[in-house]
């Protein structure tokens, strides 16, 4: 489904990403893992196509993505759902507002956000809180906004930059939960994190059949 082949990223002399290779399947969690540094956030924004490597390729269902231009680099965006460490939620919309900006950047008809907003947001747990605006929520709440909309436009890969970073050990342990159930849903999920521990945890997930990778940055 991804391939990354010999992917690095310099600019000049500083080097923001070795060269890294690896392969993911759909129904597969890739940790990525290293110091602070060590290229977690620019490997991300490489697969996502917002920076171009000065090294290597990247390939996704069998298209070179380094070459996508126009509308076809749009259609490749739209495959995938983004969700960051810092939510990065809209303080004057509610919650579902949030979740409905994200279908109307792909241009699905309204008539349809409802539905698909109202069944993201049951499987997120927030249903019920639809109207709250941001300040009106916790950290976990506001990471679970973030992954509903990441959810909704329904995308075949999803990046997540540290989603646990900025949460305690229990609401970390919700949202991994959260990105299990996304994962055994058939859906390739990359997450960038230095959390060691939960990594362990999540490779270790033998009786639930979980497909894990972990890809280290260190050197």
């Amino acid at each position: 489904m991804l391939v990354v082949e010999n992917v690095s990223k310099t600019y000049g002399d500083i080097v923001a990403l070795k060269p890294v290779s690896f392969r993911a399947d759909e129904g597969e969690l890739v940790f990525v893992t290293g110091k602070s540094g060590s290229g977690k956030t620019t490997l991300l924004r490489l697969i996502l196509r917002e920076i171009l490597p000065t090294t290597g390729k990247i390939v996704f269902k069998d298209a070179d993505i380094l070459t996508l231009k126009g509308s076809a680099l749009s259609s490749y965006r739209q495959k995938i759902g983004v969700v960051f460490q810092d939510f990065k939620v809209l303080p004057e919309k509610t919650l579902r507002e949030n979740v409905e900006i994200a279908l109307a950047v792909v241009g699905v008809p309204s008539s349809e956000w409802q539905k698909r907003v109202d069944d993201v947001l049951k499987m997120v747990g927030l249903l019920e809180r639809s109207e709250l605006f941001p300040v009106q929520l916790s950290g976990g709440e506001l990471q679970r906004v973030s992954l509903a909309r990441a959810l909704v436009v329904n995308p075949d890969m999803i990046l997540a930059d540290e989603p646990t970073g900025n949460l305690d050990w229990q609401t970390s342990d919700e949202i991994m939960n959260l990105f299990i159930k996304i994962v055994q849903s058939g859906k390739l999920v990359i997450m960038a994190t230095h959390n060691l521990s939960l990594v362990e945890k999540c490779t270790k997930m033998e009786k639930d059949k979980l497909k894990t990778k972990v890809v280290s940055l260190e050197e």
